[in-house]
């Protein structure tokens, strides 16, 4: 594109400057054919010659001769200008002119036969002599090409990369959101529709496996409520306290199991709408909770900061990683401040064994138990909580991330964006 403007603004130099005198003379097919004709309605000799010199005054160089004047040496090439200039002469004119080489080593030249006794002897004009005839028109038609064909080429490259970017876009709020049920418009060449509809197609197909995966894993839970309630009666009447005791104990977990699980599965994270809240009074709220338990939960940073979230589920994903630090420290810190790029930063520190580096991609997945080191084999979780806070954070378009914290410990910090304009892939703002 940058060469593209340079070349119209060079061509567009040459096309409105004034002539320099480096071009020598600017004389034309049509000036020579004027000076031959006025030079021809002369009525005497002498009138011819002031005709002349007036015209050797203007810069002409034209130069009257008998018309047996010897003028170019037999085999001598001339240049291709002085032929069409006499070309031209003889077609729009009507002149009797040819090219020739001039004597006294003055180059090519054009010899006009003005009657049976005298000829007129004209130096070739230069090419600037064609710019107004020749030259000028075609540089025209050229730059108006180029101007046309560059305005095509962006109209062209606008065309196919704004179907693209809202391809991009679809794809990433779905990434983000699978629950955002918005169409991507076929726009733009017949490929690029075809892979908006495949995308459709795929959003649909997706949408209907997490639906299916939701409500098969709901009804799971839900029905095996009741074979553990009547389990649990049973268990009640058993004689033996320790053999009772231990049936219980399996019969609470797994209940405390499916209780995490339908609490996992329940929509609400996703359809809560967005608003605007302190995300300072929400995280020192987590950690009062926290403490009136007997848990030693602080919070750490500035009194206010309006963010723009869904409160309910950010609190329920502040809570579950709060719940996980507890659970492995005896120190936990809920710090806030604001990161690179105007990220919101929640950092969770605890005093714990912290968690192996192989380890901290895995703990993010679904029912994961993790070694010895933070092993949830006590009873004290099932390895949801950190699912669900990921899916909270990635829901808000931000990232959560496990780190070391010195000199021992964990850090899990959650960033959260500020650009409300994230909430249009989400839902609106309340």
């Amino acid at each position: 594109m940058l060469l593209g403007i340079g070349l119209i603004g060079s061509v567009l130099f040459l096309f409105f400057r004034e002539p320099d005198a480096r071009d020598g003379v600017v004389l034309s097919a049509a000036g020579i054919a004027k000076i031959t004709q006025i030079f021809q309605s002369a009525g005497t000799p002498e009138e011819g010659d002031r005709i002349l010199d007036i015209a050797r005054r203007a810069g002409a160089g034209v130069i009257r001769a008998p018309a047996g004047f010897a003028v170019q040496p037999d085999g001598e090439p001339t240049s291709i200008l002085s032929g069409l200039i006499a070309y031209q002469l003889k077609t729009l004119w009507g002149i009797d002119a040819r090219a020739a080489i001039l004597p006294s080593d003055a180059g090519d030249g054009l010899v006009v036969r003005v009657d049976d006794h005298t000829i007129l002897l004209f130096p070739t004009p230069n090419w600037a002599g064609l710019w107004p005839f020749i030259l000028k028109p075609t540089v025209l038609i050229i730059v108006t090409m180029i101007v046309f064909v560059l305005f095509l080429s962006i109209y062209a490259v606008r065309w196919i990369i704004a179907p693209l970017s809202a391809l991009g876009a679809a794809a990433e709020s779905f990434g983000r959101s699978p629950d955002d049920d918005r169409l991507v418009h076929r726009r733009g060449p017949r490929e690029i529709g075809q892979v908006a509809g495949a995308l459709n197609d795929m959003r649909t197909r997706i949408r209907a496996l997490i639906d299916d995966r939701t409500r098969m894993l709901a009804a799971i839970s839900h029905d095996l409520r009741t074979p553990l309630t009547r389990l649990r009666l049973r268990a009640e009447r058993i004689g033996d306290p320790e053999l009772r005791e231990g049936i219980l104990h399996e019969v609470v977990r797994i209940s405390d199991m499916l209780d995490e699980t339908l609490e996992y599965l329940r929509p609400g994270i996703r359809e809560e709408r967005m608003s605007r809240v302190d995300l300072s009074s929400l995280l020192q709220t987590v950690c009062t909770e926290f403490g009136d338990v007997g848990h030693g939960v602080a919070y750490a940073g500035p009194p206010r900061l309006a963010w723009i979230c869904r409160p309910n589920a950010l609190t329920r994903a502040v809570s579950n990683v709060v719940n996980n630090a507890v659970q492995h420290g005896s120190a936990v810190r809920v710090g806030l401040r604001l990161g690179e790029g105007g990220m919101a930063e929640i950092d969770v520190t605890d005093d714990g064994p912290g968690i192996p580096a192989p380890l901290r991609e895995k703990v993010f997945d679904p029912f994961f138990k993790g070694d010895d080191t933070r092993s949830v084999a006590s009873g004290r979780g099932f390895g949801l909580g950190l699912s669900i806070a990921r899916d909270v954070v990635r829901g808000h378009g931000g990232s959560i991330d496990l780190l070391d914290h010195a000199p021992r410990g964990l850090l899990v910090r959650m960033s959260l964006p500020r650009d409300p304009a994230i909430a249009g892939h989400f839902g609106n703002i309340s």
